[in-house]
């Protein structure tokens, strides 16, 4: 499978942020978010051809208990079913990051991070009309959604760009017709610097206290900036 890089970090986003894990990330997405911030695994695929084995080696090089699959989109990767069994395996605890475009089916893991891409999302004129098209026509699959809930524990994570955002997100959520727990909704400001993700901070942080979803800080912009490998 072609992987972008493997390195190991603190987890910067979602319930499980500041916790020490290695991620493994894929190379290749069937999205392409405007504001993407890992644009050399999904506009730009770019990465290194590496065997399940090669990529546990890895992974067991560096001291930690939590491992996450992220992307790009993980779940279009060749192997990735071998990969997280093979991750389960070892008794590591898995995340899988992904836009829920593509079902779980029967995928090993412990925490499904899912990012449904909001209309904000929506590729700029630097793409064709086809790779327009196709991202909206993705970008939202209810019934993936569910299946990925009915499998196991997960957690929202929704990238905030204004007030407005919240409203898409709670008819998208509604339309499930899942009692979801709002303290699994986490919303996370859209920014690649710690200046525009601060921006976004304080009138984001307002919207969840009044409506009860968690607030998403993006640590890794604040620890490292907007770095491969962090």
């Amino acid at each position: 499978m072609l992987i972008s890089e493997i390195f190991y970090s603190l987890q910067g986003e979602g319930m499980l942020a500041g916790v020490p894990s290695v991620f493994v990330r894929t190379s290749g997405c069937n999205l392409r978010c405007n504001w993407c911030d890992t644009p050399y695994a999904s506009w730009n695929p770019e990465g290194t051809p590496k065997t399940v084995a090669q990529i546990v080696a890895e992974i067991e090089s560096h001291p930690a208990r939590h491992v996450v699959l992220t992307g790009g989109e993980p779940m279009i990767a060749k192997d990735v079913r071998l990969l997280a069994a093979a991750i389960k395996d070892l008794g590591h605890h898995l995340t899988i990051e992904t836009a829920a475009t593509v079902a779980p089916e029967d995928i090993a893991c412990d925490l499904a991070s899912l990012s449904p891409k909001l209309l904000n999302s929506a590729p700029d004129s630097r793409l064709g009309a086809t790779w327009r098209k196709k991202h909206e026509a993705l970008r939202w699959q209810p019934d993936v959604v569910r299946a990925w809930l009915d499998r196991g524990e997960y957690q929202f994570k929704f990238v905030i760009t204004q007030p407005g955002d919240v409203d898409e997100l709670e008819g998208m959520l509604a339309s499930l017709r899942r009692d979801i727990p709002r303290h699994r909704v986490l919303l996370m400001p859209e920014g690649i610097t710690i200046e525009a993700v601060r921006a976004r901070a304080g009138w984001l942080g307002e919207l969840c206290k009044q409506r009860g979803y968690r607030y998403a800080h993006r640590l890794q912009i604040e620890l490292y900036g907007n770095q491969r490998g962090t």
